[in-house]
């Protein structure tokens, strides 16, 4: 979400938005006794869930892969209210990317 922010609220003037240096979080997550899952393409996510998390009786850290330039809604701004939620950027509310009951989805 920090590279989401200076995307959008400061012009695009990235720093501090390095993800080459995070942990292998599986290997993390066998370390303290836990399960560990990374899922990397979206047909993956409901059989892992299922399988690899609903059904283990342990912790789980699940490391979901996705693109680095995705965003993440909805999104608040900075000292904002909750009621204050950002749905899109300018141009998937233009194309009305997400609806009323894609929202209720999130």
């Amino acid at each position: 979400m920090v590279r989401q922010w200076q995307e959008l609220l400061h012009g695009g003037r990235y720093s501090e938005s390095y993800t080459e240096a995070l942990p292998d979080f599986v290997k993390l997550a066998e370390a303290y006794h836990a399960v560990g899952i990374r899922c990397e393409r979206p047909a993956e996510l409901d059989g892992a869930i299922r399988r690899e998390m609903i059904g283990v009786d342990k912790p789980v850290i699940f490391d979901c892969v996705v693109d680095p330039m995705e965003n993440c809604f909805p999104m608040i701004p900075r000292a904002a209210p909750t009621t204050r939620c950002c749905w899109a950027t300018r141009r998937s509310r233009s194309r009305n990317a997400i609806t009323e009951e894609g929202k209720v989805m999130v």
